[in-house]
């Protein structure tokens, strides 16, 4: 259960406001971050990102199979989707009786919207030929108070149940699924279990074991209430003391340490503070992840009375999607809901309240912790967001499309209207607060400014002013048409596209669907947007956009009074307070406790630590339903790639290319070798990339730019790539341009792209100063919320070029440089102008430092070789390159220095790090069922002791085939010394494993499905680029799929001989954590001698 919003509800396209949500999966959730890191989040950089954005709320993205563009379809069904049900056998055999059936032309979807006759439940049953089957089972959740229920029961669900009763069948999942996705979320007023799985036998089993968890857990079993109790305790809170010592009596929980984590990101704490003074009467009014201040509140009586009220059939919004039979789909749900009657008061209980809307403007003050260092340093910067409800409840379809429009014309790129007037005012650091957030009952909108000059009321009560001031100047004056006609293309685009990454496209829509069904209101509505948009670009014309947008503008902002400014605040005191009023509940009860109350406790303590400990007999395991090897292909994937060469000017450029259907569009990346890039400028890499479409060039301003990327183009952006490369010390490092385009408009595409290479404004000192503050902002803000990133990151810094080269681009090493940057800006701007322009002329030529990517079907491939081969001829021949470069790991000035480290920032938890090499430390042979050990050591011994036992909320292991790297890491954690300890005993519990054949069939199963990951064309082009770059052949792939598996127990037995040995011989710590467990920590392993330092 993660956090959303910013924790790990990117998963859903959500935007990182006021809604919350959490899941449950934060182990995986971090760790997969290629897929949560999304899919559908907003991008930092280039048009498309906050654009799919404002698409996914605009429709709710789904699709066909293999398509990359959502077909616009005629009426008629298509003949290849499944027939629904008929009516009469719907009824008789299986109880569901038909509200609507329609065709949802966006999605070449059937859908049927059913209602079970006994109990109520509504299933919305979607056929398509989409092969990513996605089922969902969604309860209206509100609560009343901030004690986290809703939260910890979604944890808890998923650990056994009646079919099911071992202590986590959730866990057992991953280990043995090819799931595509596989969660739980909950939002401030429902929670949602969804999985998905291309695997038609393996998503019928993922659906078996979701519908068991959440109607016949075992944490609410009246007839082993004890064993309940335990699985509330564990992911929830409990009281633990290991010793008769009573000053060692705390909390622990694992929705207790994620929630403190969560509450230690100012952004997440603006968040809170926000929705909770827009909606002070009603669910949104509390925090349904749980205050870990009211954690310890909730009892037991009460979680168990919360899922008799809320987790009902009656309650329920089934979602099935994808080319599956719709017959089973209701046979599956039949066989469930026949245990129940209706439950009609339960729906009354469950219905979401609107908030009463205020008669006037609110100004609210909070506060966050900041250490007294960064008070010292002058570093207290306040956050200042100015928040409205836009309506008394759900918008209708045509103000949401309308609103979701002006949105993005207000804040969609660096250079719309809203949001640059924020940061050109130099009143703050950073804009903060969301836009729109239209997935909660009420419509809200939220801006402002992070790193706001605290010291005077005036300057919070400046950047109120600004927002309102803008908003009624744009009321009045409009936008241009270029921007506008920027907007459209690019959200329609976006539309079509419907690109959902690897995040299951039946998954976005059931979200979408969710946020009018839950309400009462039709799902299918959010579903359809064709004849929609057209009637908005109809009314474009009829009203002209000055009108229509400006009274959106004055209905909705600048005269709505249901306005409230958060002025958060920095407070040196604050983190202390928060630990002494939870030491003060703590000492209450010792001071209650005679010592036949501690030694209870302690039998309790370990009671639950014997129980957490103590795995699931092997019989018992067997429960779970999965797939057999011969279940599994045996041949690799293979992605279809031609390479070529094209010659200009003398030189030799390579063009991989990808024969894929992607209806009419291009997905070109163009990558420039980084080796010519001077050591001493990495560190600006990433700005660099910044400034390629954020800095406008000498004949266009950025906004001029920007509206030109949108007019023209899908999105487009400049990132920076480099990894370690196999049986090599060097680095593979690049800059590349990636966007798409349609194939009418490639050949705006490239010279867009030649336009910034050969007149990349860089002499724009205000511009530049605020990128910098930018990203110092956002490095500051995931230091304290991902800490365990920058941990990882410097464990890989110590071992090798690739790692330092990251390091010094976008980890701790480079949030200093950043810093230092900024004074330097003041100080000799003229100096920085050089370097970029240093960059600039290292990078950019043709030969054999770049190659062309390009992702399309053969007959554009052809269309657009003319445009290719232009784009080439522009660029500059390569001069004369360096022997000495950085990449070759001929220079170890690069690499830290190997040490034990502390890294200090203002959080409540740690994220604590530990890392060796396997082959050069531990003799390890390369062979992919290192794969399947590192996946089984992860969901195993590290899930039961780090998070189960530990209340982390995740705690994993990544294992880098390529370079032999094994690294611990672990989220959110309340430990450090019992999590290293745990990390130690990773060797000894894989040189001791002993599984049975169906145990190792799990294994090598969940492996082949992280191996054979879903993804959509452009994903698939651009992996095949990837390993182009690090020369991985497709004989290679197969040879490790063999390897996996056929992988035995002696392979874990050999990998963790040689994990002991590389621990002992040559391993290193890093931790991001507190000023107080730093001294701990420091106090208690001075074996490991520590060094300590102050990062914020």
């Amino acid at each position: 259960m993660a956090a959303a919003v910013g924790y790990r509800a990117s998963l859903v396209g959500a935007r990182n406001g006021r809604k919350c949500l959490r899941s449950r999966n934060g182990g995986r959730a971090e760790r997969v971050d290629g897929m949560l890191a999304r899919t559908l989040v907003r991008s930092a950089r280039g048009v498309a990102g906050r654009a799919r954005q404002h698409a996914t709320r605009l429709l709710a993205q789904a699709g066909k199979k293999n398509a990359a563009l959502s077909i616009v379809a005629s009426e008629k069904i298509d003949a290849e989707i499944p027939a629904s049900v008929n009516p009469e056998v719907a009824k008789s055999k299986y109880g569901f009786e038909i509200v609507k059936e329609e065709y949802v032309k966006e999605y070449g979807s059937n859908c049927v919207l059913y209602r079970h006759t006994g109990t109520g439940a509504e299933l919305m049953s979607v056929h398509n030929r989409d092969e990513n089957k996605t089922f969902g089972a969604v309860f209206r959740t509100p609560v009343e108070d901030s004690t986290g229920v809703p939260h910890i029961l979604e944890h808890s669900v998923l650990c056994g149940s009646r079919k099911y009763p071992i202590k986590e069948p959730f866990v057992e999942l991953m280990k043995s699924s090819l799931n595509t996705f596989l969660n739980a979320f909950t939002y401030p007023d429902r929670t949602c279990y969804p999985v998905a799985s291309c695997n038609t036998r393996d998503f019928y089993n993922l659906v078996d074991v979701y519908l068991d968890a959440v109607f016949f857990p075992r944490c609410v079993e009246k007839t082993d209430p004890e064993s309940g109790k335990q699985v509330f305790e564990q992911e929830g809170w409990h009281y633990e003391l290991d010793t008769p010592d009573p000053s060692k009596l705390q909390y622990k929980g694992v929705v207790f340490n994620e929630m403190k984590g969560v509450y230690s990101s100012p952004d997440s704490v603006l968040g809170r503070v926000c929705q909770q003074a827009l909606f002070p009467d009603i669910t949104y009014g509390v925090d349904s992840g749980g205050d870990p201040r009211n954690i310890t509140d909730l009892s037991y009586e009460q979680f168990c009375d919360f899922h008799q009220n809320f987790y009902h059939p009656s309650n329920t919004r089934f979602w099935f999607y994808g080319d599956d039979d719709p017959e089973t789909r209701l046979e599956i749900l039949s066989s469930y809901l026949n245990d129940f009657e209706a439950n009609q008061a339960g729906v009354e209980k469950s219905r979401v309240l609107t908030q009463k809307k205020f008669a006037e403007p609110r100004v609210v003050t909070d506060y966050y912790a900041v250490s007294e260092e960064a008070g010292q340093d002058g570093q207290q910067k306040a956050y200042v967001n100015v928040n409205w409800v836009l309506e008394d409840d759900v918008f209708d379809l045509e103000t949401q499309l309308a609103f979701g429009f002006l949105d993005f014309i207000l804040l969609g790129t660096s250079g719309s209207p809203l949001r640059k007037a924020l940061i050109d005012s130099g009143l703050g650091e950073a804009v903060c607060g969301g836009g729109l957030e239209d997935e909660l009952r009420q419509p809200t909108f939220s801006i402002g400014l992070k790193g706001v000059d605290s010291s005077s009321e005036e300057n919070l009560k400046k950047v109120e002013d600004l927002v309102l001031s803008t908003l009624e100047s744009l009321a009045d004056k409009g936008f241009g048409d270029s921007a506008i006609e920027a907007a459209m293309n690019t959200i329609e685009f976006s539309l079509r596209e419907n690109n959902t990454g690897s995040f299951p496209r039946g998954l976005s829509l059931m979200l979408r669907s969710m946020a009018a069904w839950i309400y009462d209101k039709d799902p299918l509505e959010p579903l359809k947007w064709e004849d929609q948009l057209a009637a908005f670009k109809k009314r474009l014309e009829d009203e002209t956009p000055t009108k229509l947008f400006g009274d959106l503008i004055r209905k909705y902002l600048v005269d709505n009074p249901h306005r409230v400014t958060v002025n958060l605040l920095p407070n040196t005191t604050l983190q202390a307070e928060l630990d002494g009023e939870e030491q003060g509940k703590l000492d209450l009860l010792r001071k209650s406790m005679t010592e036949e109350d501690m030694e209870e406790l302690m039998r309790k303590t370990r009671e639950l630590k014997t129980h957490q400990e103590t795995p699931d007999p092997s019989e018992a395991l067997k429960c779970i339903p999965t797939l057999e090897l011969a279940d599994i292909p045996k041949e690799s994937q293979k992605i279809p790639s031609s390479l070529t060469e094209m010659t200009s000017g003398g030189e030799k450029v390579e063009v991989l290319s990808h024969d894929m259907f992607t209806n009419d569009v291009v997905y070109a990346e163009f990558a420039f070798d980084m080796s010519a890039v001077p050591k001493d400028l990495l560190y600006l890499v990433p700005l660099f990339c910044r400034c390629l479409t954020e800095m406008g060039t000498s004949k266009e301003d950025f906004v001029e730019l920007t509206e030109r990327i949108g007019r023209k183009t899908g999105g487009l952006g400049a990132y920076s790539f480099t990894s370690g490369v196999k049986d090599e010390d060097g680095v593979r490092g690049y800059v590349m341009f990636r966007g798409k385009a349609t194939a009418d408009k490639f050949a705006d595409y490239c010279g867009i792209v030649q336009d910034i290479i050969q007149n990349v404004e860089l002499n724009n000192k205000n511009r530049f100063r605020q990128m910098v503050l930018e990203t110092i902002s956002g490095m500051e803000a995931s230091l304290v919320g991902r800490g365990h990133s920058y941990a990882m990151g410097r464990l890989s810094a110590m071992r090798d070029a690739a790692g330092g080269a990251q390091e010094v681009m976008g980890g701790v090493e480079g949030y200093l440089a950043m810093k230092q940057l900024k004074d330097r800006i003041e100080q000799d701007y003229d100096s920085v102008v050089a370097d970029l322009e240093a960059l600039r002329s290292s990078l950019f030529h043709k030969g054999s430092n770049m190659l062309v990517n390009l992702t399309a079907d053969d007959k554009t491939l052809t269309s657009i070789e003319k445009e290719v081969q232009g784009f080439v001829d522009s660029l500059p021949s390569r001069g004369v390159v360096g022997t000495e470069q950085w990449y070759e790991g001929k220079d170890s000035s690069l690499l830290l220095p190997k040490r034990n480290e502390l890294l200090i920032v203002p959080t409540q938890v740690s994220y604590v790090g530990k890392a060796t090499n396997l082959y050069k430390d531990g003799q390890l042979e390369r062979s992919g069922s290192s794969m399947v050990v590192s996946k089984l050591l992860s969901t195993t011994w590290l899930w039961d002791r780090v998070r189960v036992v530990g209340g982390a909320y995740g705690g994993f292991g990544s294992f880098d085939s390529q370079t032999g790297l094994f690294s611990f890491a672990s989220y959110r954690d309340p430990n450090l010394g019992s999590t290293l300890t745990a990390y130690d005993g990773s060797a000894q519990f894989l040189k001791e494993v002993k599984l049975d054949k169906d145990e190792l069939t799990k294994a090598i199963i969940a492996t082949v499905g992280d191996v054979d990951s879903y993804s959509l064309p452009d994903q698939r082009g651009y992996t095949a680029l990837v390993r182009h770059l690090l020369g991985i052949t497709d004989e290679e792939r197969q040879q490790r799929r063999d390897e996996i598996l056929s992988t035995t127990v002696r392979d874990f037995h050999e990998f963790g001989e040689a994990l002991d040995q590389a621990l002992a011989s040559n391993s290193q710590v890093s931790a991001v954590t507190s000023k107080d467990m730093a001294a701990q920590a420091s106090e208690e392993m001075k074996d490991l001698g520590f060094i300590s330092q102050q990062i914020l």
